[in-house]
């Protein structure tokens, strides 16, 4: 029995600079060193800002962010790399629910029909200044139709509670999702697909994947 996949980075780990622990499980599931910082930025659309706009200024804030704290702690990494995950309904934003009575009417408005999720991600190289590679990945989800019990039964769960749309893909809330158009991981949090093509493209990533030898 082979153990997890590890892969080869230039000495040092790939620094993930979110909170989330969704995007962390991707990474590692792929074998990626990681070193976990989390960072916290306004997240608040501007009046009227168009999504791709949030998705990208949002992410710009958290890559500044995490390139001061790293810097402030002394922590070491080849690359750092962060992330927005957006879900959009008619060109609006629906951001983390704050309670249950926005949490219902998130699955409202995504019920019976299909909506977009974009995750825009940056990579910033150690000890070189600005971005390395930024981009923004869309997934089309769509949501079967939805009483009234149902949707009161899952928001009560509390499963969508700190997530973008007030829905998990990965959980429950599947039931709920006949099919998807594009990346699946995009929708949990983070394209992992698009992620390792650019830190291979960057020269982070050698010899992907290198599995260890069996134990």
């Amino acid at each position: 029995m082979h153990s997890v996949p590890r892969h080869s980075l230039p000495e040092l780990p790939l620094l993930l600079a979110s909170a989330s622990p969704r995007r962390r499980e991707l990474l590692e599931r792929v074998g990626l060193p990681l070193v976990v910082l989390a960072v916290d930025v306004d997240e608040t659309p501007l009046p009227a800002e168009p999504a791709a706009a949030y998705v990208e200024r949002v992410t710009l804030a958290k890559l500044a962010a995490a390139g001061q704290a790293a810097s402030a702690r002394g922590i070491g990494h080849a690359a750092c790399l962060v992330a927005d995950t957006t879900v959009v309904v008619d060109g609006a934003i629906l951001g983390k629910p704050a309670d249950a009575s926005e949490g219902a009417a998130m699955i409202r408005a995504i019920a019976g029909r299909a909506h977009e999720v974009s995750t825009r991600f940056a990579i910033a190289l150690a000890g070189q200044a600005g971005v390395a590679h930024a981009q923004t990945v869309t997934t089309r989800v769509h949501v079967r139709a939805l009483d009234e019990d149902f949707i009161a039964r899952y928001v009560a769960t509390g499963e969508g509670r700190d997530k973008a749309g007030g829905y998990a893909i990965q959980g429950l809330f599947s039931s709920a999702i006949p099919r998807i158009e594009g990346s699946y991981t995009n929708v949990v949090g983070l394209p992992v697909s698009e992620v390792v093509e650019a830190l291979e493209a960057l020269a982070v990533l050698a010899r992907f994947p290198l599995v260890e030898a069996a134990r």
